[in-house]
């Protein structure tokens, strides 16, 4: 069986679509600046049973399950049709005290981290031992955010894990991201459980801050404008 879907930044392989007949996502709509618990709890259970969803953070809407999901995790690695050596996924957390958890930080990088977040960063950081080993680089590293979104934030603390997440994108020289949740929806909602409309999202994606060495790199300048 093939689907033919223009213009999208990854494709769907047929046995994707054996294994996962396509079906028509829920929408939820969850205001951003007071999200509703009822509807933060209806998203964290389907996140709870390996859900795959769609969300909004501070930069652009991304995919993502629950950290200690191996069903979601295989589900996006079908859906973006990659495997797991050419997987870059992000931990969600929604708080420092939530983020050391999965890091090893030191002072002066705690410092940085503390002037910055919550915000459009993603830092890259030597991983503790509660990160699973599919999700470390040889070099032990993850990368770590906590974005400046409440629905984002509401969904890790209402779950009790950080969420891993991936962008969504599609490939056009243009314009990389999609910040239309509805056109969002259109595009990949036949893949995903639930696609939170939390209102119109951005296009630019986060600032990637490399913590390992002993001065900071900016791997990819995004949304966010690192402050020392």
């Amino acid at each position: 069986m093939r689907i033919k879907i223009t213009n999208l930044y990854f494709s769907v392989s047929d046995s994707f679509v054996n294994l996962y007949k396509i079906f028509e996502s829920m929408i939820i709509k969850i205001h951003p600046d007071s999200p509703s618990d009822r509807e933060i709890d209806r998203v964290v259970k389907i996140l709870q049973n390996d859900g795959v969803v769609i969300y909004p953070t501070d930069s652009v809407y991304a995919l993502c399950c629950s950290l200690h999901s191996k069903k979601g995790f295989e589900r996006i690695l079908k859906i973006k049709n990659i495997n797991k050596k050419e997987a870059t996924f992000s931990l969600i957390c929604d708080s420092l005290s939530n983020l050391s958890d999965y890091a090893k930080v030191d002072t002066p990088t705690f410092k940085v981290l503390k002037k910055n977040l919550p915000g459009a960063f993603t830092f890259i950081l030597k991983a503790s031992n509660k990160v699973p080993d599919k999700l470390l680089s040889k070099r032990k590293q993850i990368g770590l955010r906590i974005p400046d979104n409440k629905i984002a934030t509401g969904l890790v603390k209402q779950l009790e894990c950080p969420l891993l997440s991936t962008s969504i994108r599609i490939d056009d020289d243009f314009i990389e991201y999609i910040g239309d949740p509805e056109l969002i929806e259109e595009k990949f909602g036949n893949f995903v459980d639930v696609c939170i409309n939390g209102g119109l999202g951005g296009v630019i994606p986060s600032t990637i801050v490399d913590c390992t060495n002993s001065e900071f790199e900016i791997v990819r300048q995004g949304k966010g404008e690192l402050v020392f």
